[in-house]
């Protein structure tokens, strides 16, 4: 069930653009902190926390069910025309696996390693299901990432990529018909 437009004016968002659809059973923290575009949609079960970092949603974005996208140690933003498939995580800080520090909340920062980086999703991204995207990467204008993909580099441009670890296809996304969609559909809006 979405929320009514009452319910989402009462969240206390950054800023809401208009037709906007949250699920009900979205889970948001520090909404003060988030700022959703024009007919972006989040659907049940999604986990979005901004906190230190601000989480930028565009227009026309879709966060599927399940998604978690942590912008609580540093900025994300996801650009229009975004979409994140079901159980997607972003995240913008990470505690290091590989090293000698220790891990989790309950430690003092300084007795951690953490990577706290913005990450940033340019317009028409996809990202496949159960994908991570982790702290520090752009993915540009069109790239796309296929499920259960660990996306631990930048993308750039149309590329497509996939798996773990993380291959490039040869291929290239239509970056240009994916620009003429848009304009196409800027037109049917403003009529």
């Amino acid at each position: 069930m979405w929320l009514t437009q009452e319910e989402l004016e009462s969240r206390g968002f950054a800023s809401l653009g208009d037709g906007v659809e949250i699920d009900d059973d979205a889970r948001i923290f520090g909404a003060e902190h988030i700022h959703i575009g024009d007919h972006s949609r989040i659907d049940t079960g999604a986990l979005l926390r901004a906190g230190v970092g601000t989480l930028r949603i565009g227009r026309h974005v879709h966060i599927s069910s399940d998604v978690k996208v942590i912008a609580k140690s540093a900025d994300v933003t996801l650009s229009d025309f975004c979409g994140l498939s079901a159980g997607v995580c972003v995240y913008s800080a990470s505690d290091d696996y590989t090293g000698g520090s220790l891990t989790n909340p309950t430690v003092p920062a300084d007795l951690k390693d953490l990577k706290i980086a913005p990450v940033h999703l340019g317009p028409h991204v996809i990202v496949g299901a159960n994908s991570v995207v982790l702290p520090g990467l752009t993915m540009a204008f069109g790239a796309s990432v296929g499920a259960l993909t660990v996306v631990d580099r930048d993308l750039a441009r149309g590329q497509i990529a996939f798996g773990n670890p993380l291959q490039i296809l040869r291929f290239m996304r239509d970056c240009d018909r994916l620009a003429a969609l848009e304009a196409e559909l800027a037109a049917r809006e403003a009529r």
